[in-house]
């Protein structure tokens, strides 16, 4: 247990996925990461018919039918059910743009935003 506690001050990643090469400190992170590439969705929400491949993705699901919003912005008045949300938002304030684009150097501040942008240098439409 010390050893795995450690870890989390030491920052090292050891256990690196072979679909995605993304890096985990843990073993158990690993696994439940690779339930994405699988697509392998062994979580069912109680209150619909959504499936969902990670326990605290559905947990962040969930949220929705009970109106929890826990993450809340420090500069407005808004809240979120989902942590990755509220980071997504604070990147209004903040100015960040860390997706960049590996042909044009363009950045921007969301991954979906990316991926439109990608479509022009593929020929495809917006």
């Amino acid at each position: 247990m010390l050893i795995q506690h450690q870890v989390t001050h030491t920052g090292e990643k050891a256990y690196q996925c072979s679909q995605c090469d993304k890096t985990f400190s843990f073993n158990s992170n690993l696994i439940n990461h690779q339930k994405i590439h699988s697509r392998e969705k062994a979580y069912q929400c109680s209150q619909c018919d959504k499936a969902i491949t990670q326990n605290k993705s559905l947990m962040n699901h969930q949220r929705l039918y009970y109106g929890k919003k826990p993450y809340q912005c420090s500069q407005y008045d808004k809240a979120f059910s989902c942590h990755k949300n509220l980071t997504n938002h604070q990147r209004i304030h903040t100015g960040e743009k860390p997706y960049q684009c590996s042909q044009c150097d363009k950045t921007f501040s969301y991954n979906s935003s990316l991926i439109i942008h990608q479509r022009v240098h593929s020929g495809e439409k917006p």
